[in-house]
């Protein structure tokens, strides 16, 4: 497992780490341990390589607000630091929309994407938010509400098929939305013995939902 962590995980990944219940960021590794950093600075610590992994898109999230929430408890933001990812401010949305969308890209490993994020993140602080830190601030947590996303029972889903056959183009014909599956499966079978057509595009639509946990 520790020759793992040190092949797998790249430098400055989020790791989450069971013993402290912590998310840091991977610096290195010292025989079988690895060196944590935690998320927006601070002293690093040594975990356990052998039971760190790669941490979650809502474990980052967790840990991008509480560190948000630290740098705010003291009353004032602090100075910008460039050779750190900008952390959003507590309350504001946008900041914590760029956020998101930063460490979705994260997630992905999809450098360009981050970096596209974190642009937009600097510009906007700098811009919305510059001058506060000789302003006194209201202290407020800003808390991270996990969702689940859920069918909506209230809404029927609908099914819907579209005949792509044809050597030059498509033939087109579409049996409309359906309530269920069968009754596409119908339209395909009657539409397949007036035209022997046999290659179809089904999609399915439904309307979802976000509940709040607990």
């Amino acid at each position: 497992m520790v020759e793992r962590i040190a092949k797998e995980i790249d430098r400055g990944t989020p790791v989450y780490d069971p013993e402290s219940g912590r998310v840091g960021e991977y610096r290195g590794q010292a025989g079988r341990y690895a060196m944590l950093r935690p998320v927006g600075g601070g002293r690093e610590w040594e975990a356990d390589a052998a039971l760190v992994r790669p941490a979650t898109t809502e474990e980052r999230l967790s840990a991008g607000v509480q560190a948000a929430n630290a740098r705010s408890a003291g009353g004032r933001y602090g100075v910008e630091d460039l050779s750190r990812p900008p952390l959003p401010v507590p309350g504001c949305a946008a900041c914590t929309e760029l956020a998101v969308r930063r460490e979705e890209a994260r997630a992905h490993a999809d450098g360009t994407a981050e970096t596209d994020a974190k642009v937009p993140l600097r510009r906007h602080q700098r811009r919305d938010h510059e001058g506060t830190t000789d302003v006194p601030v209201r202290r407020r947590v800003f808390r991270y509400v996990p969702y689940t996303i859920v069918q909506d029972p209230s809404a029927e889903p609908e099914y819907e098929a579209r005949c792509v056959s044809g050597e030059e183009a498509d033939c087109g014909a579409a049996s409309g939305p359906c309530p269920g599956p069968e009754e596409v499966e119908e339209w395909q079978r009657r539409h397949t013995q007036d035209t022997r057509h046999t290659r179809y595009r089904r999609s399915f639509a439904d309307y979802a939902v976000l509940e709040r946990q607990g």
